[in-house]
């Protein structure tokens, strides 16, 4: 049991250097790690050596995949594929059905482009809608947030979704699949639940500072094809997907070209060269580059946050306190029920103490890495309760908060209902149909 107290010391250290002491959660992960294997009593050398294969390791498997991900939505936005796609779906909706349609629209969005991004794209869409279709702007804001957090935290190719099959070991096919599904569902429902909900609590006189501050959209000039312009989302998912029904399907039996083009990091790669072929029928050359160079930039924050994340795994694994948590979860009882629930009020915990979503989502999946066959069900239903816990309760330490908040005009108090309040009523339908799903299919 002192295992887990060094563990719980650990985390706690890594929450103070974030927090107090503002170091970059890469550096404090990293900190919190070489704590970790001192109060394990490891070598010292072992320690370097854990830490840093941990760190590779992740990195070996979803370096390339992130980068290539980032880069495609970038060149998504810049070359306004993503304004195309984000204004043909909200204009398939009639006024009284807006409201689902703009949040379908950032899920959609939101699965290669970056939450702020999308954001940034939508809300003049939103402003306008509330104006044409007399919806409350607070109601358009929030179903934004709800949609484009549920699919940054959910679906690959952004970097929480994509490291759950790495850390819990699966194929991110099934990320894709459930991640996508499951995601919707919440959206939808959760629309339904915030339309009701935010009225009863909206407070004009509190929760509005000044005017929305509109910003540029990235691509407002350009135009591209709608379907044209969809090809580098469906693509590598599409490819992903087809690896991974052939394989359950066939048992595994899976053809070499299936198998090459399925591979997330080909795939991504395909898609990746689908953006250029797309962007440069309005992009040139050196915009293209621009793009790309500016994704690398942000990639490289996420990485290294990830690869932190990673480290920090290999020496919890070393120390096998993976193992002993999801005996402890089980000793509790309860079955999949308290299990999923553990994964989702721990993972619910960090995004309140750090405000990052992909720390929570990386530090509460490598916890529970090895709970999945403890309780007999599939690893990615262990990853959505994670994921769902680190949507839950962004606040004024997220970023994402205040480019919600502030963007369109609200303070501090608005922001809580348009950001905090919509992705916790998302995350709490995660975590029921990750529960239900779970005894339906546990081994699927």
């Amino acid at each position: 049991m002192f295992d887990l107290l060094w563990l719980a010391l650990a985390i706690a250290l890594i929450v103070v250097l974030i927090l107090w002491v503002k170091l970059h959660p890469a550096i404090s992960l990293i900190i919190g790690t070489l704590a970790l294997g001192f109060a394990f009593g490891m070598p010292v050398l072992d320690i370097a050596t854990t830490m840093t294969e941990g760190f590779g390791g992740l990195m070996a498997s979803l370096g390339l995949s992130v980068g290539f991900g980032i880069i495609l939505g970038q060149l998504m936005s810049d070359s306004g594929g993503a304004k195309v796609i984000a204004r043909t779906i909200v204009g398939l909706t009639t006024d009284r059905f807006a409201v689902y349609g703009i949040a379908f629209a950032a899920f959609v969005l939101a699965i290669p482009v970056f939450f702020d991004v999308t954001f940034v794209i939508l809300v003049p869409l939103a402003i306008a809608i509330a104006r044409e279709a007399k919806k409350p702007l607070p109601l358009m804001i929030g179903a934004v947030a709800m949609g484009a957090g549920t699919a940054h935290t959910l679906v690959p190719p952004t970097p929480n979704p994509l490291a759950a099959g790495d850390i819990l070991g699966f194929s991110v096919g099934y990320m894709v699949a459930v991640g996508g599904l499951v995601g919707l569902v919440a959206v939808i429902a959760g629309v339904s639940a915030y339309s009701i909900i935010l009225p009863k609590l909206w407070r004009p006189e509190m929760d509005i500072a000044e005017e929305p501050s509109l910003q540029t959209v990235p691509g407002e000039d350009k135009n591209p094809n709608f379907f044209l312009a969809l090809l580098p989302i469906v693509t590598p998912l599409l490819l992903i997907l087809m690896k991974t029904i052939w394989g359950a399907a066939s048992g595994e039996n899976v053809p070499l070209a299936v198998s090459f083009l399925g591979d997330k990091t080909v795939a991504l790669l395909i898609g990746t060269l689908v953006a250029y072929l797309v962007a440069s029928r309005d992009l040139t050359r050196g915009e293209m580059e621009a793009a790309a160079n500016k994704a690398i930039e942000s990639a490289g924050i996420v990485l290294l946050v990830t690869g932190a994340g990673g480290a920090f795994g290999a020496i919890i694994k070393a120390g096998g306190v993976s193992d002993l948590i999801a005996e402890s979860v089980v000793g509790l009882g309860g079955g999949h029920f308290v299990a999923l629930l553990a994964c989702y009020f721990v993972g619910m915990s960090f995004r309140v103490a750090v405000g990052s979503g992909t720390v929570a989502s990386i530090t509460t999946m490598t916890i529970f890495a090895s709970l999945a066959p403890t309780i007999g069900v599939h690893p990615v239903w262990v990853a959505m309760a994670c994921l769902g816990g680190a949507l839950s309760i962004g606040h004024i330490n997220d970023s994402g908060f205040w480019v919600t908040a502030k963007i369109p005009g609200f303070s501090i108090t608005g922001g809580l209902k348009v950001y905090t309040l919509p992705q916790f009523i998302a995350s709490l339908v995660v975590i029921i149909l990750t529960i239900i799903g779970s005894y339906v299919l546990p081994m699927a």
